[in-house]
């Protein structure tokens, strides 16, 4: 993480925290690390994180329950989330406010 921004640090420390089954939202991420307004550039530090396999950057979706992009792909995204016990119907998460992780679980 050396040569990231101190923005992109902290949107990566912030999804790190997304518990194994449950997704938060890009607008979510923003409000938690003090940018409220900052969910277009959470998604771009996303697409580009670094760690894949340590960041899970697959949790984060939309507001709205879609699942949204990743780097790797939208199916790959679909199946790591399933994979998670995540259900998901035609490029939604299914029961999104019960799986919903929001900023009170990020402090």
């Amino acid at each position: 993480m050396d040569n990231l921004t101190d923005f992109q640090k902290s949107v990566l420390k912030m999804v790190r925290k997304i518990p194994r089954g449950r997704v938060a939202t890009y607008k979510e991420v923003a409000r938690g690390i003090g940018r409220p307004r900052a969910t277009r550039a959470i998604g771009r530090t996303l697409n580009k994180n670094p760690h894949l396999n340590q960041i899970p950057c697959h949790r984060v979706v939309k507001s709205n329950g879609q699942i949204g992009g990743y780097a790797l792909g939208a199916k790959k995204k679909i199946k790591l989330l399933k994979k998670e016990g995540i259900l998901i119907k035609r490029g939604r998460v299914i029961n999104f406010s019960k799986i919903f992780y929001n900023n009170l679980g990020f402090r």
